[in-house]
C-alpha cells in the first residue's frame, strides 16, 4: 500500500469511529433538554380551572415550558398526593386541607402562600324568575319548592363547607338540609344549575362569571362564613426546578390580571 492509500486509509478509519461518538455527544443535550422541560404538574382547586387554564398556556409562550393541570375538589386531592400522587404544586380552596397536608409533612411549608380570594354566591338558571335577598332567615326552602339545592358535598368539598356555614349563620340550613344535592366538586354542583337540573345552587362568585347560563341570585354576606381563601405550596416530594418557576409566576401582574379577570381577589 502507497505511503498516500495508507494516509487516506487511516482517515476513513477515524472519521468513522467519530461518528459513533458524535452522535453520543448530540444525544446528552437531548436528553438534558428533556428533563428540563418537564412539564409542572398543578393538583387545584377546580374552582380555579378557567383562570389556570389561561395562565398556563400564557406562562408556556413566555417561557416555553409547560405545566399539566388537574382539578378536583381540594379534599381530593390532598388525599391524592397522600397516595403518592405525583403533584408538583397544590392550589386548595381552603386552609383546612392544605393544613392537613403540611400535617403530614406533604408540602414543603417555605413554599407556602396564600394566594387568593373569593366570594360565596346563590345562583339559579339564568331564566329563573327566582327574587331572594340573603338574609337572616330568608326564604330559601321556600324558593326551592319540590326542587334540590345543588352544592358542594358540605362533609368534605371546601365551597359545600363555606356553603353550610352561610346558611347556618344565616338561620336557614335546618330548613334545606334534606334537600341538599351534594356534589363532588363545585364545577359539579354549577353544572347542575346550569343544566336545569336544580332550580337553586351555592357556589363561588368566579364560577358563577364563568357559567352564561347561570345568574347571580345574590351574595352571601362575607361575615356569614370563613373567608374564602386559596393557598399554595410546592409538595414535598417535587423534584421539578420550574415548580418554583411557576409559583412564582402566580403572583405576577400578568397572572393577577387573569386572576381578577375571573372574579378573583388577589391577595398581597
Amino acid at each position: 500500500m502507497t505511503k498516500l492509500a495508507r494516509t487516506f486509509a487511516s482517515f476513513f478509519a477515524m472519521a468513522f469511529l467519530a461518528i459513533p461518538l458524535a452522535n453520543a455527544q448530540d444525544a446528552r443535550p437531548a436528553e438534558n433538554a428533556a428533563v428540563a422541560t418537564k412539564p409542572v404538574v398543578v393538583f387545584a382547586a377546580a374552582s380555579l380551572k378557567n383562570a389556570l387554564d389561561t395562565i398556563a398556556k400564557d406562562w408556556e409562550a413566555k417561557t416555553g415550558k409547560k405545566a399539566t393541570l388537574s382539578f378536583a375538589a381540594s379534599s381530593a386531592i390532598a388525599k391524592q398526593i397522600e397516595s403518592g400522587a405525583p403533584a408538583d404544586l397544590f392550589i386548595s380552596a381552603d386552609l383546612k386541607w392544605m393544613d392537613w397536608v403540611a400535617e403530614r409533612k406533604l408540602i414543603d411549608d417555605a413554599s407556602r402562600k396564600t394566594l387568593l380570594g373569593n366570594t360565596l354566591v346563590l345562583i339559579a338558571p339564568a331564566e329563573s324568575t327566582v327574587n331572594l335577598k340573603i338574609e337572616k332567615g330568608f326564604k330559601l326552602a321556600e324558593a326551592l319548592g319540590e326542587g334540590r339545592l345543588a352544592m358542594g358535598d358540605p362533609k368534605s368539598v371546601p365551597a359545600g363547607i363555606y356553603g353550610q356555614a352561610a346558611l347556618t349563620s344565616l338561620g336557614v340550613w335546618d330548613q334545606v338540609s334534606a334537600k341538599v344535592a351534594g356534589a363532588e366538586n363545585v364545577r359539579v354542583a354549577l353544572t347542575y344549575v346550569a343544566r336545569g337540573e336544580t332550580p337553586l345552587g351555592v357556589v363561588y362568585g368566579t364560577d358563577a362569571k364563568s357559567e352564561p347560563k347561570v345568574k347571580v341570585v345574590d351574595i352571601f354576606p362575607a361575615d356569614s362564613h370563613q373567608p374564602i381563601v386559596y393557598p399554595v405550596a410546592i409538595t414535598a416530594s417535587s423534584t421539578n426546578a420550574d415548580a418554583k418557576a411557576f409559583l412564582a409566576y402566580l403572583s405576577t401582574p400578568e397572572a393577577a390580571k387573569v386572576f381578577e379577570g375571573q372574579g378573583f381577589t388577589v391577595l398581597k
